[in-house]
């Protein structure tokens, strides 16, 4: 998560606009109303930088943790900021490309001369099938969110079972995002030496058969990602081929 004093330093009089994704991709951290007010307090000292708040996980939260919006905290903050979101995670509508912002006038009509000239609209299908999604019945989300709570739990519980392998407990979205630091110069079956997280997730691929993303390409080595956004069975295969994978290493 974003520390305030790491945003205050980050700020330039280039600086333009603040994206914060909150249940994030890819570690599943989300901000507390007390957070966003401290990285508000730093926003007001620079009226110029304008905020991005994507919201596309607010549904997929855990335990007692409540997703907020910082327009919602700091009301003062509406007049600068985008929301973007969208039915793909939280209707399960991935295929269907549809995503929408709120935010004021002005800048809604700016990107409405952008996006004439580039997709001109959405499909016609998929807002039809959003407006559904939004103001139907909305009883399956819950159910929905619990079974993604019981597939974290199973993933970071096996995940910390690993030896070198340590992973936080993410407040929402669907991934975890682990450390493998105490594998960094431990030697696979054949011989070869893991020195980044990506060597981890390659040998992991090539001799385990198990898919999982570096922390490199995020900007954050070596952690590696997981989406559990799939069968508790599948989960359960995958997190013992790792479990047997980082056991041969010497």
């Amino acid at each position: 998560m974003l520390k305030p004093e790491d945003l205050e330093s980050a700020i330039t009089p280039r600086t333009k606009w603040l994206l914060l994704n909150s249940p994030g991709n890819p570690t599943g951290a989300a901000y507390t109303r007390e957070a966003y007010l401290e990285i508000s307090e730093v926003l007001h000292r620079h009226p110029d930088v304008w905020l991005m708040s994507d919201e596309i996980y607010e549904h997929i939260v855990y335990d007692d943790f409540k997703s907020v919006s910082p327009v919602t905290v700091d009301s003062d903050l509406r007049q600068r900021s985008l929301i973007i979101n969208g039915v793909s995670k939280s209707h399960a509508m991935t295929g269907w490309r549809l995503g929408f912002g709120a935010a004021p006038r002005p800048l809604i009509d700016a990107m409405r001369v952008v996006q004439s000239q580039t997709t001109s609209c959405p499909s016609s299908i998929s807002q039809a099938a959003a407006i559904e999604a939004l103001t139907g019945p909305q009883d399956y989300l819950e159910p929905r969110r619990q079974s993604f709570q019981e597939r974290r739990n199973l993933v970071v519980s096996a995940l910390n079972n690993m030896d070198g392998i340590q992973c936080p407990t993410p407040r929402g979205a669907f991934y975890t995002f682990a450390s493998c630091a105490g594998l960094i110069g431990r030697k696979t079956a054949a011989g070869r030496t893991i020195q980044t997280d990506r060597d981890f997730c390659r040998y992991l691929l090539e001799d385990a058969e198990v898919a999982v993303v570096p922390g490199t390409p995020f900007g954050l080595s070596p952690f590696f990602r997981i989406s559990y956004a799939t069968s508790k069975q599948e989960l359960q295969i995958a997190m013992q081929r790792m479990s047997d994978f980082i056991q041969s290493l010497d």
